[in-house]
């Protein structure tokens, strides 16, 4: 991972996208919300097109988007890369690594982006002292696959008008779920 800039430090302001985005189908007591922003982060803006982590790495640490958007993608033998999910501000796109920690895809920024790293075991620790954090974690997850389940539906048996509608629906309603979009507006850096 190269980046632009970095800044080792705990950074409370850093984690409130992804309290924020918690917040937006669950509630966080203080303490828990407390808990959230004492977690150790690591702070790095990167370019457009960079990867945050490849398949085949070792994972040590979660990354949480804080600000623009990053995708999951493979590489195929001929060369050309299959997208199978986009993320905003909030997501941690690759929290499976928690339980998983070899990387079976590549994480990549599709804008420039500033992204926190927060070590495994920190977030371990905070699991293991809040259950009801490894809840909403989990929900959160349980979400994405859901999400990725429509994305194979789409792939898959969605004719091209339907699966694009469906793809606009769905970056909309997840900016919208974290403030990133209102008034049926919202970014979209997709080309």
């Amino acid at each position: 991972m190269q980046g632009d800039a970095t800044v080792a430090s705990k950074i409370p302001h850093a984690l409130c996208p992804l309290i924020r985005k918690l917040e937006s189908v669950t509630r966080l007591s203080d303490e828990e919300r407390h808990a959230i922003e004492a977690l150790p982060v690591r702070v790095r803006t990167l370019s457009a097109r960079q990867d945050i982590a490849r398949e085949g790495d070792l994972a040590t640490q979660c990354c949480l988007i804080l600000e623009g958007w990053a995708y999951r993608y493979k590489l195929l033998s001929e060369g050309r890369r299959q997208i199978f999910s986009f993320h905003i501000a909030g997501d941690i796109p690759d929290l499976q690594s928690l339980h998983i920690p070899l990387m079976d895809h590549n994480l990549g920024t599709m804008t420039q982006a500033t992204v926190a790293f927060i070590p495994h075991e920190s977030m371990h620790d905070l699991t293991a002292r809040f259950p009801s954090i490894a809840a909403k974690l989990w929900r959160d997850t349980l979400i994405d696959a859901a999400i990725f389940r429509e994305w194979l539906i789409a792939m898959g048996r969605r004719p091209a008008f339907e699966h694009l509608a469906h793809l606009f629906c769905e970056l909309y309603l997840k900016q919208e779920a974290v403030g990133l979009a209102g008034d049926h507006r919202c970014s979209l850096p997709i080309t």
